[in-house]
């Protein structure tokens, strides 16, 4: 009786012992599934931020419209579709982010949709560099804007 009782409680024990290992598992994947996500919607923001700075008419004249990014994200596919509305309507921006093998996991992807509008200017402003460029007029100093004196070097 002994011995039956010393098998039972191993196989129950084998059981358990697989069920956690399988539960560890897909926990594992399902975290680097979202890491992946977290990822390219870090992306697909960048890819938003830059459509707002340039605007979304002269976005596809400065930047590729479909690519790949660079390392370290290299692995991850963009695709960002501009389409104008009309007159004095926001553009539909589209950005889609992909990763992946999509025939094995047509899922592995990230799309935004938003509406942005043309940055306005005046004549003067249009003729002037500085607004072309968009960039500061003066240099930011982001370290001593988030840490102040914090910063020790």
């Amino acid at each position: 009786m002994a011995l039956m009782d010393a098998i039972i409680g191993g196989v129950m024990l084998g059981v358990g012992l697989a069920a956690i290992i399988s539960i560890a598992s897909r926990s594992l994947a399902v975290q680097a599934d979202s890491e992946k996500r977290m990822q390219a919607a870090w992306l697909a923001d960048e890819l938003l931020a830059m459509v707002l700075v340039e605007g979304p008419r002269d976005y596809a004249e400065i930047h590729e419209t479909s690519d790949h990014f660079d390392d370290p994200f290299a692995e991850y596919n963009y695709d960002v579709d501009i389409e104008d509305q009309g007159f004095d309507q926001p553009y539909k921006v589209t950005v889609t982010v992909r990763w992946g093998d999509l025939a094995e996991r047509p899922r592995d992807y990230v799309r935004v949709e938003t509406l942005i509008a043309q940055p306005q200017y005046t004549e003067e402003q249009l003729d002037d560099e500085r607004y072309k460029q968009r960039a500061p007029l003066e240099p930011v100093d982001r370290e001593s804007r988030w840490y102040g004196d914090e910063m020790e070097y």
